[in-house]
């Protein structure tokens, strides 16, 4: 009798495997790691496993984590992500599922270790120019419906063309609308009009369970704040109301030298107190960086400084090892390029720079916000793009800041003999963000972000890393409560320190939206749990 049974259950195990067998032979091998039942679904097509579509999503812009998901998703439609995602929802095992844009991350932050990345550049080529929209309302005025695979730079392009624009952007256009968007998306224009999350009136997104959600500050609110700098742990942006203004046409832009850190950080804090989005005597962009003997005055972010002033700017930086360069910018149209050198004039009476150390650029308000692009074409030229990006950009409180020149610019960044890329440091208003939202600030009304943005060989990229390391432990020791923006932390421990107050939220949110913890998995907050 059991040798019977041992025989019907071996020829139904042959039964199956034959069928298994012949159905995967007429497609592409399968992977372990997905049920075969996915390519039965309707969107198997845009499902890939080909080594080729493997590796093009297994690292980023950081090129320091390298991880393989088990498939990548071109979709062609939001049916298709919602599908995929609602599929390993009701699957007995759920597999993880990661939404990527550009592929800007630094520390694998889109990638989705044997699960499933989803290609969100694949719907451009699927919308037919319908993927940014420009309207008015009543409530509202100009807006733009924006897909969240669409690129910033496009966004620009196509809302200026109907006379407006958005008014706060990233140092850099060519991210995704749902990228920056669930990071927080700032620059040089956040002191004034908030970052960009701050600047959305509306959002479509695909949960964890595979449902398409429309949310506002009005409807589905929970959902809505929890996405904006939510770090992709609730859901897939796919559309996005965004504001809109007037869009100026030129822009003064402006860069001065500082030989002090406190007169530098005083002015910057003056500049930035001038803060109301009506007031046209307002800056429109304010940020500071470093200029150090380690590196060059001019970098791969933009080629500011005249090449006849390179000598004397370098000499001040040898006087004094570190410069501080205080940038600003006001933008201007046909009915203000009268008063606009007034106005600045104003604004710069009485601050501290090195004298003879101001220059001043008169640019296109297009040229002025894609001012990146060149130095980024300047460095696919020579090879130098796709190249490890030991990165950290942090939030500091104000209170703290003179500490961390000292501990950090000076004690850490000037001893060690690596060369210096671009450092961003400047201030920003507290009460431009929403506490609601789930992007985390300091706990004080001025706040500065400091980003090391390094780039390295693919042999010292240790060394920056190791820096980095020290960076953290300093502000650790020294009590200086940092908060990381675009966060790379390694322990749950260290998670629940970051979000602070608003953890038990952020929990209960994730709970909420994605309960099988699906979502972007490279953010490792859950995975581990």
């Amino acid at each position: 009798m059991a040798e019977n049974s041992t025989i019907t259950i071996c020829l139904m195990a042959i039964l199956f495997i034959t069928r298994l067998a012949s159905t995967l032979g007429k497609s592409r091998p399968w992977t372990g790691f997905l049920s075969p039942r996915l390519q039965t679904l309707h969107f198997a097509r845009n499902l890939h496993l080909e080594p080729d579509a493997i590796k093009s999503v297994s690292s980023d812009y950081g090129n320091l984590v390298h991880e393989n998901p088990a498939a990548v998703l071109y979709p062609s439609s939001i049916e298709d992500i919602t599908s995929l995602i609602k599929f390993s929802y009701n699957n007995y095992t759920p597999f993880t599922v990661a939404a990527r844009g550009h592929g800007h991350s630094v520390g694998g932050q889109a990638m989705a270790s044997n699960g499933v990345v989803v290609d969100m550049m694949s719907l451009r080529h699927h919308k037919n120019g319908t993927g940014i929209t420009v309207s008015k309302s009543p409530s509202l005025g100009f807006y733009a419906d924006v897909g969240g695979e669409q690129l910033w730079i496009d966004v620009l392009h196509s809302t200026i063309e109907h006379g407006f624009a958005p008014v706060s952007w990233t140092d850099y256009l060519y991210l995704t609308v749902g990228g920056t968007l669930s990071n927080a998306g700032i620059s040089g224009t956040t002191f004034r009009y908030g970052p960009q999350i701050s600047n959305v009136y509306e959002m479509d997104v695909v949960t964890g369970k595979g449902e398409v959600v429309t949310c506002s500050s009005r409807s589905n609110s929970e959902l809505f704040y929890a996405v904006l700098g939510g770090l992709g742990q609730f859901g897939i942006i796919t559309r996005a109301r965004i504001a809109l203004e007037p869009a100026p046409k030129r822009v003064k832009w402006v860069r001065m030298l500082y030989s002090d850190f406190s007169a530098f950080t005083k002015d910057q804090e003056l500049l930035i107190s001038i803060n109301g989005r009506k007031q046209k005597n307002a800056l429109d962009y304010l940020e500071g960086s470093l200029l150090m003997v380690q590196g060059p005055p001019n970098n791969w972010r933009s080629s500011f400084f005249p090449s006849s002033h390179i000598p004397k700017i370098m000499s001040l930086v040898t006087q004094h090892a570190i410069i501080y360069c205080l940038e600003a910018a006001k933008y201007y149209d046909d009915e203000t390029r009268h008063t606009v050198d007034k106005d600045l004039q104003q604004l710069f009476k009485g601050l501290s720079f090195v004298d003879g150390f101001m220059f001043e650029k008169d640019v296109s308000y297009v040229d002025f916000l894609n001012r990146v692009r060149s130095g980024e074409e300047k460095l696919h030229s020579q090879g130098l793009w796709d190249v490890p990006h030991p990165w950290l950009n942090l939030f500091l409180p104000k209170s703290r800041i003179s500490d961390f020149n000292k501990g950090v610019f000076h004690d850490i960044v000037l001893k060690r003999n690596i060369t210096t890329g671009v450092v961003l440091f400047y201030p920003m208003n507290r009460q431009k963000w929403d506490d609601k939202m789930s992007a985390v600030i300091p706990d004080e009304d001025v706040f500065y972000t400091v980003g090391f943005l390094h780039s390295s060989g693919f042999d010292d990229w240790q060394a920056y890393d190791q820096q980095n390391k020290d960076i953290l432990k300093f502000c650790d020791q020294a009590g200086i409560e940092i908060k990381q923006y675009l966060p790379l932390y390694n322990s749950y421990k260290e998670w629940i320190n970051h979000f602070g107050s608003k953890w038990r939220r952020f929990r209960e949110r994730k709970a909420q939206f994605d309960p099988k913890m699906m979502l972007s998995p490279g953010q490792r907050i859950f995975n581990d749990i």
